[in-house]
């Protein structure tokens, strides 16, 4: 076959098998989509199935315990896959042994990562941080049929609610709150996406070859990836969907309709379910058509036939994509005349340490740095004779470039989350690592006299098993440790956290009161409630509408989050009940009927007055202080009480709070 790009001489066949006939595909449209459906079948009830069955351990926490059911559970996992790939062989029924990688690949991911969390009913960082807002997020889709902004109401979400609106769903069906079905959501979710994986990757080598790229990618994901569950499949699935659409932009001839809509189907579903990943699969795509366009005009054919050809292989890829990220994005394209008057975003407003400078997971002095690197040198050695290598090479370059653009846009004062990539980074060269190794261990049975190949297969397949075991259990004891503790630290929605700790010191503590106190005051369900409070944690666990998000990061461009936040300092300055009212009733804005302030009086509360403030109720906002780190600054706005000295009001104390409802 006529190299990839200009040729290099290199010695010996590949066992990362070139295209045959042209063709990159080693699966039939109808296997493949039976696959992908069957598998995901399977990767759901035997992740559901382990999962309960490690929530039956009931081990008390502080302890090793579960890091060890986990790390050994999952290690034997690892083992029977690496021996079956070692001595399996081709007797066995074709769905017999699909089926067992199926159950394999799903047990390895639910074991090593439900174990640890098998006592909390917490996903990994608990209630904390961002994944406040993803929980939020959850509860929201719960709460309605339809896609709706995690916080403000009568808004279209800006966010993605792909993920998070089949969640809702997945919540429904179980009878649980949006919260609660997190976890086991989420886990859930890593276990399709590794067999997914597999499958794709079957698509384009060959089956024992898929089956280890799967496993160095769930392994990947163990390591960065599987804490932002709903962006995990993305970045997964993107190394095989490029080798695909490599393929499909230089293939001579008629152009493979079926590919590129399957192309164009992964892209439509990173755009509804994480926009970084849709722009980046948009960038590498068409990055791969001006290189294959740009070596063929170098090679002598004409440039207006060769932008033509390539330009009707990407406008498949194109509307199919468009369609899909329609479903999604519609209501808010309408809301913003379709981005004609789309307001301000400071989404991209965060610059942390591993966005601030240029990832090299192939220089760490690991078991996974070695794969890095191996699979770093075989990307170089093999792309211009390979397919694989060639798409992937240029996954690699297109991260790197994302890095130094996110760079550049410092200069306009924001960036593009570079730091998000690394999760591929890290798949695209572990999996590289593997056809890397494996193309060295056949050189090498083909190097040395014929009587050592069985033992150098057995040495190259027991040193596999144990990096993968090591990988596995970097990853559950160092890498997702302190995930682990908040989960177990955070408190639930019922005042008490995983270790059964209740602590009236805790803010978390009084949430279950909170609750209490704002269905007795008002007498409404949840969702007909609009809070302004300073407690946000309160939005994840009900699906309250919130009058402010919590920080302007996570807030829709649609919500006005500075106009609401001076309008929040307006009513601040009122000094009457009846000049407050007035305020309320006059503002442009659908305003709260619950108020949720901190009272700096209670002997629970931890907050300090200024002075010239004191007696007054606290509310805590966030503002945006990018380039610094932390990107938010955190700020108290003070009321009066006397602002809600009025028939209109009523209130209750809880704990550090006081709980305003306006009848």
């Amino acid at each position: 076959m006529a190299g990839i790009l200009p040729s290099m001489k290199l010695t010996g066949p590949s066992p990362i098998d070139e295209p045959r006939r042209d063709s990159a595909v080693r699966l039939p449209l109808r296997n493949t989509v039976a696959e992908l459906l069957l598998g995901t079948v399977v990767a759901v009830v035997v992740s559901m199935l382990l999962q309960f069955a490690a929530a039956r351990l009931s081990i008390s926490e502080p302890s090793f315990a579960p890091e060890a059911l986990a790390a050994v559970g999952s290690g034997v996992v690892l083992a029977v896959l690496f021996l079956a790939l070692a001595l399996g062989h081709r007797r066995s029924p074709r769905w017999l042994r699909l089926f067992g990688s199926w159950v394999s690949l799903s047990a390895f991911s639910t074991l090593a990562l439900a174990i640890p969390l098998q006592a909390t009913r917490f996903y990994y960082g608990g209630s904390s941080v961002d994944n406040g807002f993803r929980m939020q997020y959850m509860t929201r889709m719960a709460s309605t049929p339809g896609l709706a902004d995690m916080n403000y109401a009568d808004t279209p979400p800006y966010y993605p609610g792909g993920w998070f609106w089949l969640g809702g769903r997945f919540a429904n069906l179980l009878g649980w709150e949006g919260w609660a079905a997190y976890k086991p959501y989420a886990l859930t979710w890593v276990a399709v996406s590794t067999v997914v994986a597999f499958t794709l990757w079957s698509v384009v080598v060959r089956r024992r070859i898929a089956l280890l790229a799967a496993i160095a990618t769930a392994l990947a994901g163990m390591l960065h990836g599987v804490e932002e569950p709903y962006a995990w499949p993305s970045a997964a699935w993107l190394a095989p969907v490029a080798v695909l659409a490599w393929h499909a932009l230089r293939r001579r001839g008629d152009a493979p309709r079926w590919t590129l809509v399957c192309i164009g189907v992964y892209v439509g579903f990173a755009s509804i379910t994480y926009t970084l990943h849709f722009g980046f699969a948009v960038l590498m795509i068409v990055t791969m058509a001006v290189l294959i366009g740009a070596f063929r005009v170098h090679q002598g054919q004409r440039l207006w036939p060769t932008v033509r050809q390539l330009f009707l292989r990407l406008l498949p890829i194109g509307l199919v994509s468009l369609v899909i990220a329609l479903v999604g994005w519609l209501p808010y394209l309408l809301a913003t005349s379709f981005l004609l008057n789309n307001p301000r975003s400071v989404a991209l407003h965060y610059l942390p340490e591993d966005g601030a400078f240029l990832p090299v997971p192939m220089m760490q002095g690991t078991a996974f740095g070695v794969l890095c690197l191996a699979g770093l040198v075989w990307l170089l050695v093999r792309c211009r004779r390979n397919e694989v290598a060639a798409s992937m090479l240029t996954i690699v370059i297109a991260v790197y470039c994302w890095f130094v653009l996110s760079t550049l846009a410092l200069i306009a004062k924001t960036t593009l989350l570079a730091f998000r990539l690394n999760v591929i980074l890290d798949v695209v060269l572990a999996v590289a690592g593997v056809f890397g190794l494996l193309e060295l261990i056949g050189y090498l049975r083909r190097r040395f006299d014929a009587r050592h190949a069985l033992q150098i297969s057995m040495v190259a397949c027991a040193l596999g098993m144990l990096g993968a075991i090591t990988i596995n259990q970097g990853a559950i004891g160092v890498a997702l440790q302190d995930s682990v503790k908040a989960a177990y630290q955070d408190y639930y929605p019922t005042g008490d956290n995983a270790m059964g700790q209740r602590d009236p010191d805790e803010l978390g503590s009084w949430t279950d009161e909170e609750v209490r106190a704002v269905a007795e005051l008002t007498g409404r369900a949840p969702e007909q409630n609009l809070l302004l409070s300073t407690d946000y944690k309160l939005m994840s666990f009900k699906p309250y509408w919130g009058f402010q998000q919590e920080t302007p990061h996570y807030a829709n461009p649609l919500g006005d989050y500075d106009e609401r936040a001076a309008e929040i300092h307006r009513w601040a300055s009122a000094r009457t009940s009846e000049e407050f009212l007035g305020m309320l009733r006059g503002s442009e804005f659908r305003t709260p009927n619950v108020f949720i302030l901190s009272n700096p009086a209670s002997p629970h509360s931890d907050v300090e007055l200024p002075e010239g403030e004191e007696g007054k109720l606290v509310l805590q906002l966030k503002g945006d202080a990018f380039p610094q780190l932390p990107n938010v600054r955190d700020y108290d706005v003070y009321f009066d009480p006397a602002v809600f000295d009025s028939p209109e009001f009523v209130q209750r104390e809880v704990g550090p709070y006081t709980v305003i409802a306006r009848r």
